[in-house]
């Protein structure tokens, strides 16, 4: 199977992930990562999951969900800021927390990479990663991503200001 591996699979949002989206998007532990600062209703994410089926040239996003082959979903890869002229996009990735730090994020940004490239045809992808995220700094890295810049006191939290690197990589 396409973006499949030995442990994972990536696959299109269906109207059954609505639970599994509303226990992501609203675990406050990872807000101050993005630009989140609010709970979703599961009205919202019902609409989003209407639309879900658009095409990426007209919404400029995608999102897969990271399912273990034994079909259980752990987490969730985008594709977002999609620029089909200049050929690349800006990558997220989550996972629910008793998925994390065993390997699936890597796969899954691995699968999204291979997809990036052979179907999309993209010249490049990029991310922002704050700096008190070390986790997503060392996937990243190991991925072949490149930091190409920082954003200095870029995001607000509780503790303060953060910086954010910013990571590009080159197809």
């Amino acid at each position: 199977m396409f973006l499949s591996s030995d442990k994972i699979y990536l696959r299109a949002l269906e109207p059954a992930d609505l639970n599994f989206l509303y226990s992501l998007e609203n675990d406050a532990s990872v807000w101050h990562f993005g630009n989140s600062l609010t709970p979703y209703s599961k009205h919202v994410l019902e609409q989003y999951l209407q639309n879900a089926s658009l095409d990426i040239y007209t919404v400029k996003q995608l999102r897969l969900i990271i399912c273990t082959q034994n079909h259980q979903a752990i987490g969730a890869i985008d594709l977002y800021d999609y620029d089909p002229l200049h050929r690349r996009a800006a990558v997220g990735i989550v996972v629910a927390a008793d998925w994390r730090g065993k390997g699936y994020a890597a796969e899954a940004l691995e699968l999204l990479q291979e997809y990036c490239q052979q179907i999309l045809h993209l010249h490049q992808v990029y991310c922002s990663v704050s700096t008190d995220n070390p986790q997503s700094i060392k996937l990243f890295s190991k991925a072949g991503f490149e930091q190409v810049g920082v954003r200095k006191q870029w995001l607000l939290s509780a503790d303060g200001w953060t910086d954010v690197i910013e990571f590009q990589k080159l197809f």
